[in-house]
């Protein structure tokens, strides 16, 4: 068999086969597996990218029915049961997991991606590390107050989990981490803007959380605009509509945490198996996760489009995408044997966004918590989904430094300038 993506459910996925007499090809673009809910911290100078990406090579070592390989699919052969390489290498297989991942969606406005960089890679973290550093870096040289107050604008566009943990940790940034750094400048005087088109923060949490999140945003000096649609991003300004209401405001730093959207890769699949997707290129799976007339094909993770008891999409979340691989595995393991298993329900342990310092929402099982528990619970849940031990080691190292002296080790600008903009990183 052949999984595509070392991600949450491509790597569950070849765990749980351990035991199975399968022969398993794990193919990712990358030779890491990256723990992506912390990568905001990669890009807030709290954590280095490798305290959080582990080797998939070093995971599965032990493994020895798992053969990892380096190599990004661009196509599949659904008749010859081939997986099609960039490189024009040419896998077969007999049961497939497809657990590539999403894209950030601009919805229909890729240019904007230059000027607001997203947050789904390591290099993005860190073209975004740069990009914030870079920020106050520049506004300590600015000529006049104006030009510093456009650098010292951070303006975050979308306000889901995302949205949030980058609001709270450039406030703390601010307010905190930088307050003693500068001599012209006063960091603490910068303004952050959370800037969101639907009627509250967290539209997936219940409604009292967001608004427990709202004033947490509140308490670290985070403007929050609700109902705000951004209609252009230039490199020295941002421009939406509130309302009736046109507007604009001069921000040199922009940071993108909308939507998702399908991979080229996985918008060639769906063409190739002819299956259906939605809007955004999830695949309208079977309940055992199958493509529609492909029962060889799984799609787990955020590509697929599974639904809860309730008839609601399930979230992009790592929770669904680790049960989804789990499930999958499980379904070879149950076939090999000549049994069939009951279709996949999605057990919810509830959602939880951090926001800063002791401040954090958290839904689990219903229940709802907010402020320094929610926050505890978070740091607790993270640390043990962390795939190595030492990586939790010193995560847990850095995070209490980070609680008791407000100071990020990795405060790095890397890359190249340019006289009035940081390049991306290569």
């Amino acid at each position: 068999m052949v999984i595509l993506g070392g991600g949450f459910g491509g790597l569950v996925a070849a765990q749980t086969l351990k035991r199975a007499s399968v022969e398993i090809t794990l193919l990712d673009k990358r030779n890491f597996h990256l723990f992506q809910p912390l990568l905001y911290q990669v890009a807030t100078g709290s954590l280095s990218p490798a305290e959080i990406a582990a080797p998939l090579r070093g995971i599965l070592r032990h493994q020895k029915n798992v053969e990892v390989l380096l190599g990004e699919a661009v196509d599949i052969d659904p008749a010859a049961k081939q997986v099609i390489l960039g490189d024009g290498g040419v896998f077969p297989y007999d049961s497939l997991i497809i657990a590539t991942g999403s894209q950030t969606s601009y919805y229909g406005k890729d240019q904007w991606r230059e000027n607001a960089p997203s947050l789904k890679s390591v290099e993005e973290a860190l073209a975004m590390r740069h990009k914030l550093l870079y920020a106050f870096e520049r506004a300590e040289r600015a000529e006049s107050e104006e030009e510093a107050r456009a650098w010292l604008n951070f303006v975050i566009v979308g306000a889901g989990a995302t949205g949030l943990e980058l609001a709270g940790a450039l406030a703390e940034i601010a307010h905190h981490t930088l307050k003693h750094d500068f001599r012209r400048i006063q960091p603490h005087e910068a303004r952050i803007i959370l800037m969101e088109g639907g009627p509250r923060v967290l539209s997936n949490y219940p409604e009292d959380l967001s608004a427990k999140a709202v004033e947490q945003l509140k308490t670290l000096n985070v403007e929050v605009m609700l109902g705000a649609f951004v209609t252009g991003i230039e490199h020295d300004e941002i421009h939406y509509k509130h309302g009736e209401v046109s507007g604009s405001i001069p921000a040199r730093t922009v940071f993108w945490a909308g939507g998702v959207t399908a991979t080229p890769f996985a918008r060639k699949v769906a063409e190739r198996l002819q299956a259906e997707t939605d809007r955004n290129g999830r695949f309208k799976v079977n309940p055992d996760l199958t493509v529609p007339g492909h029962p060889e094909i799984f799609v787990v993770g955020d590509l697929a489009l599974s639904l809860d008891d309730k008839g609601r999409p399930l979230p992009g979340v790592a929770q669904v995408a680790i049960q989804g691989g789990r499930y999958a595995a499980n379904v070879i393991k149950a076939r090999l044997k000549g049994k069939t298993l009951p279709p996949f329900k999605y057990f919810d342990k509830g959602d939880m966004a951090v926001i800063g310092r002791a401040a954090a929402v958290a839904n689990i099982f219903g229940l709802h918590v907010s402020g320094f528990l929610a926050w505890f619970i978070w740091v607790f849940i993270h640390l043990v989904y962390i795939v190595e031990f030492q990586s939790r080691i010193l995560v847990m190292i850095d995070w209490g430094f980070l609680y008791l002296t407000f100071s990020r080790r990795a405060r790095l600008i890397t890359g190249e300038l340019t006289p009035d903009r940081p390049l991306q990183e290569e």
